[in-house]
Parts: structure tokens; sequence; C-alpha cells
């Protein structure tokens, strides 16, 4: 994906939508900073040029390679901060496992059969018993509001 050259004064918006680009080009860009949420999903990433004046998202232990020239800065290889041997800052919680969502970013991962809230529920969500009171709490609602209502409806 090459974006070089755009003027552009910020990250796109529309650049989460490209989580699938394997090299992007920012280079001749007036960007003041990009954040490293700018990249949240771009777990393919391998090959990133930023102007000079910019770090590489997630610093350089995000990166097997970091080269600069005259005029941009490229990151290269990007690493999963799952698999250092450095300590996470949040490490994941119980029933859970690391997963790299970007340069310098991580999510914990509830493993099955666990769900919910720092993966603290065990086995589905109880789909057949949330529908069926859905569905009868609605008809019931359905059939009183018909029953008291349709005397107010005129007749022609």
């Amino acid at each position: 994906l090459d974006l070089s050259n755009c003027s552009l004064q910020s990250v796109p918006p529309g650049l989460a939508e490209a989580t699938a680009a394997i090299v992007l080009d920012l280079t001749e860009n007036p960007l003041p900073a990009v954040p490293s949420a700018s990249f949240r999903g771009f777990t393919d990433l391998q090959s990133l040029a930023v102007p000079l004046a910019l770090e590489c998202p997630g610093g350089s232990d995000a990166w097997q390679d970091v080269t600069v020239d005259r005029s941009s800065r490229l990151c290269q290889g990007q690493r999963s901060l799952c698999n250092s041997s450095q300590q996470l800052a949040w490490p994941c919680p119980e029933n859970s496992v690391c997963a790299p969502d970007g340069p310098g970013l991580v999510q914990c991962l509830c493993e099955g059969p666990f769900h919910g809230y720092r993966c603290l529920r065990e086995g589905t969500f109880p789909m057949l018993l949330f529908g069926g009171i859905l569905g009868t709490a609605t008809v019931s609602l359905s059939l009183l509001l018909w029953g008291t209502q349709r005397r107010k409806a005129k007749s022609p």
C-alpha cells in the first residue's frame, strides 16, 4: 500500500480497513506522529516505511530490523511480543492466550470453552434459553397490546 507523498497530516481513518497489508509506505508525508493504535490488526505487516522524524510503531523492539536512510525509516520483520522473553506489561488472564494484534500490540483471546469478561465463564452462551425467553415475552406483549388496543381502532 503506497501512501507516500500524499500530503497526509494524520493517518487516514480508512487505513484501519487495510489490515491485510504486507508492505506500507508513509514516507514523504508531513505526519507529526503515528499512534501505534492506528496499526491495530495489522498482523501481516512486514515492511513499513515512515518519515525520518517518526519512530517505528511499537518501538524498535516490535521490529526485527530498523534501517534509517537520508529521508525515511524502514521497519522490517514485525515481531510478536507474545513470543519474546520480555515480560508483558499486562499479562493475559487465566484461561486466555496472548496473540499479536499489530506492531507492538497484543490481545488476549479466550481459550475454548471459556468466554466472557476475563474469560471467566465456561461453556457456551445459552442461546436456546435466551431466544425462548425473548420470544415468549415478545409474543405475550404483542397479544396484550393487540387485545387492549383493537377496540380503539375505528371500523370503516
